[in-house]
């Protein structure tokens, strides 16, 4: 099978804007979580996020660009700009029918909806902008960012709540192992920071109202993000053939369904995803160095996926280091994944292992090397990135050092 090599990321996140922005947050321990700006928050219970507040999309598109898209496809398409330059992909009219897109987001266009929402609703409207429906479909970051440049070979969205990107991601990785593709943009994004949005999530009563603390025995809750992470996945090849800088690759790839509860997570669930992503791999879980988890901070979760861990692992499970990166930049649903990748990345890459921010105090249920509040300098041959969603959909990657 052929392998596949990643040779471009771009980032928008609550640590910052680009790569190298988003990489500075995670390295500091930085926490992008704070009071939202972006909405009115007048009638929220829970009035923080971690909002991209660094993103100001007039930077990037002109005023009919901005009228034709919304925020999520918006950053998408400011993080697959700066994903295709850095990868320095240039697509020819034979590579771009052999180059997929696909791109995960769980909501769509959410700032749309609300919006006219309160046009229709509040307002009494009667009409409402013509490219409403192109606006908030799902699968508009994936049509937009094919239409930018260029990209004419495989192309949908993937919806799939907390697991969205992951299962994008994994899905590129398989196209092209097989030789479905050549090269694929892939990735997610999301921007569900509206009023309509946020009060949902209060409903469900799994929201923190100060920060977010994975594995933490004080932790409240989650707290809901946004961003976007694009990545140019590449088969090796091609990439060595052009001469391209490659940042990691990408060995493994295992979904499952709990099919159990539509949103208490699942041990098995978990377990079985994790030994399908390692078989997938042809690795039997020795060779892990890092893990970094879904850890929403919420009290179900993270102890559900502490104990899948070690069910995974066994005696090697208290050799790994586990962190959960959405500490920082919060839980950006279906980007979720796709940023959580790129912290991945850095710990093969660079030999830096994000921590897990905001750490207080141990939880016996949570009994891992957490790396709790400060990043930790090793090498890190081979890691995993999980992703549980609600719906009992699982989705794992795995990912190694780039070795010629």
């Amino acid at each position: 099978m052929r392998r596949v090599v990643v040779t471009g990321s771009g980032v928008v996140s609550a640590l910052g804007v680009g790569h190298a922005a988003h990489i500075a947050g995670l390295r500091e321990g930085r926490s992008g979580i704070g009071p939202i700006e972006l909405i009115n928050t007048d009638g929220l219970t829970i009035p923080i996020a971690a909002e991209a507040k660094g993103y100001d999309a007039a930077d990037h598109f002109n005023r009919n660009e901005l009228t034709l898209r919304d925020r999520v496809t918006q950053m998408a398409l400011t993080a697959a700009a700066e994903a295709m330059t850095g990868a320095g992909l240039e697509i020819t009219d034979a590579l771009a029918g052999r180059t997929a897109t696909i791109i995960g987001t769980s909501m769509g266009g959410q700032h749309t909806q609300d919006d006219n929402y309160k046009l229709i609703y509040r307002e009494g409207k009667q009409r409402v902008h013509p490219f409403t429906v192109p606006k908030l479909m799902s699968n508009a970051p994936a049509s937009w960012i094919s239409m930018e440049h260029g990209l004419k070979g495989p192309a949908w969205s993937v919806s799939t709540a907390c697991a969205s990107s992951n299962h994008a991601i994994g899905q590129a990785f398989h196209l092209i192992r097989s030789g479905g593709a050549d090269a694929a943009v892939t990735g997610g994004a999301e921007s569900g920071l509206t009023f309509g949005v946020l009060k949902a999530w209060e409903g469900l009563r799994v929201m923190s109202k100060d920060t977010c603390r994975p594995f933490s025995k004080t932790r409240t809750g989650m707290v809901q993000g946004e961003g976007a992470a694009i990545l140019v996945l590449e088969e090796y090849g091609h990439a060595k053939a052009r001469g391209a800088h490659i940042i990691g690759e990408i060995i493994g790839f295992g979904m499952t369904a709990d099919a159990n509860d539509i949103v208490q997570p699942s041990l098995d669930g978990a377990a079985r995803a994790m030994k399908a992503a390692l078989a997938d791999a042809r690795l039997d879980g020795s060779e892990i160095a890092y893990i970094n988890a879904h850890g929403t901070a919420t009290a179900a979760n993270d102890k559900t996926e502490c104990a899948a861990i070690r069910q995974v692992f066994g005696a090697h499970a208290d050799s790994l280091m586990v962190s959960s990166t959405k500490s920082m930049h919060g839980h950006c649903i279906g980007a979720a994944g796709a940023l959580e990748l790129v912290a991945t990345l850095m710990a093969l890459h660079d030999g830096v292992v994000a921590p897990t921010a905001n750490y207080e105090e141990a939880d016996p249920e949570c009994d891992l090397d957490v790396v709790p509040n400060t990043a930790r300098e090793t090498a890190v041959p081979y890691a995993l990135s999980n992703s549980f969603a609600f719906g009992g959909l699982n989705a794992v990657l795995v990912a190694k050092r780039f070795d010629a």
